[in-house]
């Protein structure tokens, strides 16, 4: 019999349902694993224990454990805004700050009868495909301890992977769910631009950046992403559908025409031999489900890649730092907040227009095709010292090195999930599917149909040496 940890969000929620498992036994079981592992993987910044019990204890009271996921344990990302909890963005400057309102999606959440058992650790400020900081330190995937979780939304996905809860809230504004999800060998969603609110605080100003789900079935992420995209007053990217994602995933997506590239966009980067392995066995399989799969090369110009990163520094430069606290910023997060300080403001109108312009034209000619495959990185998990920034530029080229194939979805705003599909040298290997604007189901249902073809690996059930 599988232990409690081992269920995916379905499979607890109907012990609860059928009282099998109360809130309480749930939660005290979650929090159990986190104090058992956590000092290995550094995936929790802030737990919240004693609030989850009390939740759950009421829970238990109300009567109400099971009905939808009511109940069922999960975390929240340690950049995301929350009222009362310790919220550090992963940066000493915050260490002890405390918001006083709810990001909308917290607050979503907790609707839903979630029970968060804590903050996940990020890079400061989110801004790094590794996580690492100078409040916590870096986090481990599950599969291999000292190998990077990936960034930023790397303590959310290790805390998944591990079974420390059985899905948490990420964010992506390059790559962010998708990175980690691959190092850690789970699903990860990132949503169409503005299917998710950023509000009331937040802002996306420059469009690249998402809220979304981290899971371990495509079930339990398709659930989630129906919690979080709900339009909110004062949104001015809302899609315009709503619901209809864990449907999706429950139904076959029919017969797909799938565009399939493996080299990186960007020139002297290579793919890994055992990654592209990885992915050309996905062809294979998509192949063999009835999909018509067409090998193209990568559509998206290198030329996109400097105007992004005027696009990325300039938003860190906003950022109200004062001056005298720089020094105290981590070094790579002082590389990007003193390279967009430098940028004027025609210099960012013009990348900002220069990547709505470009990404229209690839998905123009990417048109006539339902979906594309990519692997989600060029590289396997990387050790945390890997990861360098005694030289920032240095540190900058590795990420690209890393994962040269997300951003890409962030900057044209499109759906894509990764998917843990494979494994070399015993680590995970995430394929990338990826869709036109407002296809978030279409991803979902293919997502689920690979998953019930092919025997994804697990990650496991306790940390790796």
């Amino acid at each position: 019999m599988a232990e409690l940890h081992e269920l995916d969000a379905h499979d607890q929620a109907a012990l609860l349902r059928t009282r099998e498992v109360s809130a309480r036994e749930l939660v005290d079981h979650h929090a159990e694993r986190i104090a058992r592992h956590d000092a290995d993987l550094r995936a929790f910044m802030t737990r919240t224990v004693e609030s989850a019990q009390a939740e759950a204890d009421r829970i238990d009271v109300a009567g109400t454990a099971g009905e939808g996921f009511t109940g069922v344990p999960t975390a929240i990302k340690d950049l995301t805004s929350t009222a009362g909890v310790r919220t550090t963005m992963g940066s000493a400057l915050m260490a002890d700050a405390v918001p006083e309102v709810d990001a909308h999606v917290v607050r979503l959440v907790r609707d839903a009868g979630l029970v968060s058992l804590g903050k996940t650790n990020t890079p400061e400020f989110g801004l790094s495909s590794y996580t690492d900081n100078d409040v916590l330190g870096a986090t481990s995937t599950p599969w291999r301890l000292g190998l990077n979780a990936g960034g930023s939304s790397g303590g959310a996905a290790a805390a998944v992977a591990a079974g420390l809860v059985p899905w948490a809230l990420g964010s992506d504004g390059g790559g962010s769910i998708r990175i980690p999800a691959s190092c850690c060998g789970i699903v990860g969603v990132k949503p169409t631009r503005g299917r998710v609110s950023p509000g009331p605080l937040g802002s996306d100003w420059n469009g690249l950046a998402s809220d979304g789900p981290l899971a371990r079935t495509v079930r339990d992420a398709a659930a989630l992403l129906d919690v979080l995209a709900v339009p909110q007053v004062g949104d001015s990217r809302f899609v315009g559908d709503v619901g209809g994602f864990a449907e999706a995933a429950g139904r076959d997506p029919g017969r797909l025409r799938i565009a399939a590239w493996v080299d990186p966009y960007l020139p002297g980067i290579d793919t890994e031999p055992e990654v592209a392995a990885v992915w050309e066995a996905g062809v294979r399989r998509l192949e063999s489900l009835g999909h018509e799969v067409e090998r193209i090369d990568n559509p998206f110009p290198p030329e996109l890649e400097p105007q992004f990163n005027i696009v990325w520094s300039s938003g860190m430069a906003a950022a109200p730092i004062p001056e005298q606290a720089v020094p105290v910023l981590r070094q790579n997060t002082r590389y990007w907040f003193e390279r967009g300080g430098r940028h004027r403001a025609a210099e960012l109108a013009t990348a900002m227009q220069f990547l709505e312009v470009t990404t229209r034209q690839v998905l123009t000619r990417l048109a006539g095709y339902d979906a594309f495959l990519t692997p989600t990185l060029a590289r396997r998990p990387q050790p945390h010292a890997w990861f360098t920034e005694a030289d920032p530029v240095e540190s900058h080229h590795r990420e690209l090195l890393f994962t040269p194939f997300t951003a890409v979805y962030n900057m044209a705003g499109i759906p894509a999930v990764s998917v843990p599909f494979g494994q070399a040298d015993g680590l995970p290997v995430g394929l990338m599917l990826g869709g036109h604007q407002g296809h978030d189901r279409t991803l979902l249902s293919l997502a689920a149909q690979l998953e019930a073809a092919e025997a994804w690996p697990t990650a496991p059930i306790d940390p790796r040496p």
